[in-house]
């Protein structure tokens, strides 16, 4: 199993933990290059750093955003490797181990929650901002805004009727647009 074999399963992961938005292999501000990251419902991340050595796991915590871990990201943090290279007692306190095991990731120990700090969120906005801007050159001359009313103009070409399979963009669910708060009730 090579890296890059280990970073699309945990991608794969992430989207089966009910992450919406995945990211992989993105540098963010805090030189931090996170090999999979995703976002849940309320802006809840989670991060998966895959380690396919003992050498690139014990090298991982010499990083600065290891070292001072209130600056990395991730709201949910693990680590991914194949069976039994790392031991639960090496893990970072708080942090979840992920194994591949006979073709499939196993949860060997669950993450805390509440790791990111108000630095990292910054961090993630960073990275998300910056991943949106190259996004938006490749599709350039058109504009994110443009190309995200695409069903818009796919309704319009057919005469006001959206092509099968497609809904309106107000009936579309975008849990991402739900908050975390309960209403507060009597303002």
């Amino acid at each position: 199993m090579t890296h890059a074999q280990l970073v699309p399963k945990a991608v794969a992961w992430l989207r089966s933990y009910r992450c919406g938005v995945v990211l992989s292999e993105q540098a963010c501000a805090s030189g931090e290059m996170p090999d999979a990251i995703g976002w849940k419902k309320a802006s809840h991340s989670v991060l998966v750093e895959c380690k396919i050595s003992r050498a690139d796991f014990l090298a991982d915590r010499c990083k600065p955003f290891r070292q001072k871990p209130e600056t990395g990201v991730g709201c949910e943090r693990f680590y991914l490797s194949p069976e039994g290279m790392i031991r639960l007692d090496e893990l970072p306190t708080g942090w979840g181990l992920l194994e591949w095991r006979g073709g499939k990731i196993v949860i060997i120990q669950r993450s805390a929650k509440n790791f990111r700090t108000p630095v990292g969120f910054n961090y993630e906005m960073n990275l998300l901002l910056a991943s949106l801007r190259r996004v938006e050159i490749r599709i350039a001359p058109q504009t994110i805004t443009d190309f995200l009313k695409w069903k818009n103009r796919m309704a319009e070409y057919n005469r006001g009727t959206m092509p099968e399979g497609l809904q309106p963009i107000e009936k579309e669910a975008n849990f991402f647009l739900e908050t975390a708060l309960e209403p507060v009730s009597g303002d």
